[in-house]
């Protein structure tokens, strides 16, 4: 979602879904995944990792993403992209800043820049953790439109900024990178103003895209993409552009990730369900052990205490050629083995 003049406040938003998701608890001592609810990591700290991407490696989850001030200011980067670290998806590890913002007023992330849903691959064939986000350069909102990349020896990083461009020469804003089961990898991004997606293939080494791109949603006006993939169909999740506010999500389903695309509509059940349960993709995370099963990860925006902003985490279930996201207060991984 982007910075601009038409928002709902968090208090709107929240109570829209009633007073179980007003309770601003933490999460328990038990093993539950409580959506929408303070959820601190193993020092006892409130997660600080918004538009997150996910990693899997070697039993260990990795989650990448934004690190917010408070306030408004928080809508920009002064920290940079944080990391955590899992083995059960329940209790995060904090290893601190992997991307931090550079103090060179020359630098593309410099302080004040916009660093936006940083999502991370390993490259096989070059053994590097490679880091794709949105980026925005400093005092110019949200017209530079451009990618930024990262790579590390490591998972959890240190990441060294590479470069930003506009991939294909074309507008990207809200981004995801998707890699097929042939090792290929894909940019899927906001272009044209937010008026077409554009899917684009990265080169080898994933630091760069080939030049072949295929428009989808064309006209359509979204945001907020999240791509997975089962039963060899390509599932898409995301948003419609309405700013900080929430909205129905959309879905397709396509045999190709170029397309074409069949829209399905909001995937989203139970209350709160037509503004996606007050929040925004970022993420579809494959469970690993659990072939078929996955979540819905999602921002609860709050543009106003940027630092505040809530994790959204939802079970999905398939239906035929299609997909639901029903909404749980409380769940458990156990409770994936029930979604059909």
């Amino acid at each position: 979602m982007k910075n601009r003049s038409f928002f709902l406040t968090a208090i709107m938003v929240l109570a829209s879904l009633g007073p179980v998701t007003l309770l601003a608890q933490a999460h328990t001592s038990e093993d539950v995944i409580q959506p929408g609810q303070i959820w601190k990591d193993t020092d006892g700290n409130i997660i600080n990792a918004h538009g997150a991407g996910f990693l899997y490696e070697n039993g260990t989850y990795y989650w990448f993403g934004e690190f917010k001030i408070a306030g408004t200011a928080g809508n920009t980067a002064h920290v940079g992209i944080s990391c955590y670290s899992s083995r059960d998806l329940y209790h995060w590890k904090n290893l601190g800043i992997t991307l931090p913002i550079s103090k060179d007023p020359d630098s593309d992330i410099e302080e004040g820049s916009i660093m936006e849903r940083p999502k991370v691959l390993h490259n096989s064939r070059t053994g590097r953790y490679v880091m794709w986000f949105h980026l925005e350069l400093k005092g110019q909102g949200y017209k530079a439109a451009r990618v930024g990349v990262a790579v590390s020896k490591k998972p959890q990083g240190p990441y060294t900024y590479l470069h930003s461009f506009r991939p294909d020469g074309e507008m990207s804003r809200d981004m995801t990178l998707f890699q097929d089961d042939d090792g290929r990898a894909y940019l899927v991004t906001s272009s044209e103003d937010n008026r077409t997606m554009h899917v684009s293939q990265l080169t080898d080494d994933f630091l760069s895209t080939t030049g072949k791109f295929q428009r989808i949603f064309v006209n359509q006006v979204l945001e907020a993409p999240a791509i997975f993939k089962h039963g060899g169909k390509y599932f898409f999740v995301g948003s419609h552009c309405t700013g900080w506010a929430p909205n129905p999500a959309v879905s397709a389903v396509a045999d190709s990730i170029f397309g074409p695309w069949k829209v399905l509509g909001n995937p989203a059940r139970g209350p709160g369900a037509d503004i996606t349960f007050g929040s925004q993709s970022t993420y579809v995370l494959p469970v690993a052990g659990k072939p078929g099963k996955f979540i819905f990860i999602a921002d609860r925006w709050n543009p106003k205490d940027a630092a505040d902003g809530r994790y959204v985490w939802l079970p999905i279930q398939f239906e035929g050629d299609s997909f639901v996201i029903p909404w749980r207060d409380s769940w458990s991984l156990g409770q994936l083995s029930d979604t059909k």
